[in-house]
């Protein structure tokens, strides 16, 4: 056996993944970049100095150490999230797959952000088989925003070229153009593929002119507003403005850059102004106004033939003056303080009427438009004054506003109330008639009438836009037959007989209307006083002899003989016909309360009225309520007289009254007769023909409520009953 000593086995070599794995940590901070080493599950095992400063942080070890990437959160360049076990490491482990200067977004714990270009390698053993994956990376955020200014940059040179508010081009160094924009095209109405590629100077009109400006920018000179006439696709020919320069290569020609600015407008513009200037001179020489130019100090620089004529001086005469020294001396300083601010630029223009003189004598009236002329800077450069004749209408003025005053002298004078209205029915005049008669000033501007409110005479309200005077302006008519009444702001009615007419023109238009209102309150008032006398008289007749006829019947059954009934019926029938006359005085409207007891008391008292006291409010009574209470008085007054305080001169009589509220809301009179020191009282025996009639009156024909009592100081009757007012017209 051969003692030859066998050589050892050749030591194994290793893999990429081992010699990376067992390399020293100053190996990897060698690599120039971001490196890290993830196992074949994906866990980061190895990684240098430099990915640990990109990432922000030092990867932990043992059970903590990140998967894939020790990054806090990746993303895609566009900002969509990337899971790390989908990311290109995971995809390196799990399938092999490489990835070349991919971008990818890497998110530190602060939130602060960066992207990366990574290499990523799957690193296998001797068969093949994965082990891990190495990741090489840098921070390329410098080089991506340095990228995206460029690109900003040729956006913004991009957008500057095709959406310029005027026209660009470029023409090559053969005439050839190989680029325009969308101005230039929507100048001349043609497509990019119509314009571009074609000779310049197929576009435009004149052939010496695009020859002088190739000529021009080839030998390098620039171009600045030149002016040139382009033929637009619908065959109108363009004014346009070019300015542009040359570029050179080498020495060579190699193309122009050209702005095309569209002048047509201007053009037009300026044409349509010189032929204006020319009408504008003919105009002022055939006006048949007066036109003049004046300087600061109003000399006059300018005059047209009619104010010459106008003014009775020659051009050259006028010329030699100022405006002031043809003004009448009265018009001077008024004219000279407007045109004063006027040049001081404090008013834009003025308008006034004043008097010129003629050489001949006479006297001009001119209606004066003057304005302002400033320069550039806005100072005044010189005054435009357009003067009209209107001496003829100033003299028509005067005698219309002398006719005018007449008229309205006259309508004044008038006792009715006359007012007037324009087409639309607003008023333009009034008298003082209508102020009194309306209660108020109406306005003028105020439309169809100068009433406050207006009714039908039935009581219905009428609409002022249906009035009488809004009728005869609506169906252009006179109104008449027609009744209204009036309310004034103070409540009082008054009813009155309109006269509308409407006014018209020498041409017949209808131009407003004139109406006289006629107060008939009086009228109306006779009226019906006379039918409320008719049916008094009738009533009135009708009670009386029914009265009479009560006081025969109860004087005659209570009369102990003829002669006492004949005193005691003569008594009552005195009564009833002082209270007859005091209702007639009144023409039976009803009669004062406290009037009607002192003219009672006063006829049967005498020379005892001293010793009677009347009291209390005014109230007016109705003729029904008056008779009644009358005949209530004779008897307790005769009472008082023959047996009770008014007997002696001892004796006192009070008589008062008041008014409260009643339950129906209706006033209610309360009246109080009370006699004192008088004779002692006792109650009668029986009840006598005076308190029947008495307690009649009130209770029966006034429905109130009555109480005599019989107290030994005096007689006290109290009575009470409803205080309806009396009606007045």
């Amino acid at each position: 056996m051969s003692n030859i000593e066998e050589f050892p086995a050749a030591a194994r070599r290793l893999t990429e993944f081992e010699a990376l794995t067992a390399a020293a940590p100053s190996v990897l901070d060698a690599i120039p970049g971001a490196v890290y080493l993830c196992d074949q599950d994906g866990w980061l095992v190895r990684c240098n100095s430099e990915a640990a400063e990109l990432w922000g942080q030092t990867p932990p070890v043992g059970d903590k150490r990140p998967r894939f990437c020790g990054s806090h959160a990746l993303f895609l360049p566009d900002g969509t999230p990337l899971a790390h076990d989908v990311c290109p490491m995971a995809t390196a482990v799990f399938a092999g797959t490489s990835t070349r200067n991919a971008e990818v977004v890497m998110e530190r714990a602060d939130g602060s952000r960066f992207t990366a270009l990574v290499n990523i390698r799957a690193l296998k053993d001797h068969e093949g088989k994965i082990q891990g994956a190495i990741n090489c990376f840098q921070d390329i955020s410098g080089h991506k925003a340095l990228e995206e200014t460029i690109q900003q940059k040729n956006a913004d040179l991009e957008d500057f070229f095709e959406n310029s508010a005027i026209g660009l081009h470029i023409v090559g160094g053969d005439g050839i153009i190989q680029r325009a924009n969308k101005a230039e095209l929507a100048l001349l109405g043609y497509t990019a593929s119509e314009y571009v590629g074609r000779h310049i100077a197929e576009f435009h009109v004149d052939a010496p002119i695009i020859g002088d400006i190739l000529h021009k920018l080839s030998c390098g000179d620039k171009l600045d507003l030149y002016p040139a006439r382009l033929r637009a696709k619908d065959g109108s020919i363009k004014q346009v403005q070019i300015t542009s320069n040359s570029r050179f290569e080498d020495g060579k020609f190699i193309g122009t850059r050209c702005f095309t600015t569209d002048v047509t407008n201007l053009r037009e513009a300026e044409t349509a102004r010189r032929e204006s200037d020319e009408r504008l001179a003919a105009t002022y020489d055939a006006a048949t106004i007066g036109i003049a130019e004046a300087d600061k100090e109003g000399r006059l620089l300018r005059v047209n033939d009619t104010l010459c004529r106008m003014l009775g001086r020659s051009r050259e005469e006028l010329l030699n003056m100022t405006f002031f020294d043809y003004t009448q001396e009265e018009d001077r300083q008024e004219d000279g303080a407007l045109y004063a601010r006027q040049t001081a630029g404090e008013i834009d223009n003025y308008v006034l009427r004043k008097r010129a003189m003629r050489p001949d004598g006479t006297t001009v009236y001119l209606d004066v438009y003057s304005s302002s002329v400033l320069d550039a800077e806005g100072s005044f450069r010189y005054g435009v004054r357009v003067l009209q004749d209107v001496t003829a209408a100033k003299q028509m003025e005067d005698r219309i506003r002398e006719s005018e005053q007449h008229l309205r002298d006259l309508l004044e004078a008038l006792p009715a109330a006359v007012y007037t209205t324009d087409a639309t029915g607003r008023i333009t005049f009034f008298n003082n008639a209508a102020v009194e008669m309306s209660g108020r000033t109406p306005q003028i501007g105020d439309m169809w009438c100068v009433t406050w409110r207006l009714y039908n005479t039935d009581g219905t309200l009428l609409p002022h836009d249906q009035c009488p005077m809004a009728v005869a302006l609506k169906e252009n008519r006179p109104v008449r037959g027609a009744e209204a009444i009036a309310e004034r702001p103070d409540g009082r009615r008054i009813p009155f007989i309109p006269y509308p007419t409407p006014l018209h023109d020498a041409d017949g238009k209808l131009i407003g209307a004139i109406n006289m209102l006629v107060d008939i309150t009086e009228r109306k008032q006779a009226e019906n006083r006379q039918r409320l006398l008719i049916d008094e008289l009738n009533h009135r007749v009708k009670n009386t002899l029914a009265t009479v006829q009560s006081l025969a019947a109860q004087t005659a059954r209570h009369a102990e003989s003829l002669e006492d009934f004949s005193l005691r019926f003569e008594a009552r029938l005195l009564a009833l016909s002082r209270a007859h006359d005091l209702l007639t005085r009144r023409n039976w409207e009803g009669a004062s309360l406290d009037e009607l007891t002192r003219e009672v008391l006063r006829a049967l008292t005498g020379n005892a009225g001293r010793q009677v006291e009347i009291n209390g409010p005014f109230v007016d009574l109705d003729p029904r309520t008056a008779l009644n209470v009358t005949m209530v008085l004779n008897e307790l007054a005769t009472n008082a007289i023959k047996y009770g305080a008014l007997s002696s001169e001892a004796g006192t009589l009070a008589l008062t009254w008041r008014l409260e509220e009643g339950s129906d809301l209706k006033p209610r009179l309360i009246l109080e007769w009370r006699e004192r020191g008088g004779p002692p009282v006792a109650p009668p025996m029986r009840r006598g023909t005076g308190s029947r009639l008495m307690e009649r009156a009130i209770e029966r024909d006034l429905g109130g409520h009555f109480d005599l009592a019989f107290e030994p100081s005096g007689v006290v009757c109290r009575m009470s009953f409803s205080a309806a007012p009396a009606l007045h017209e």
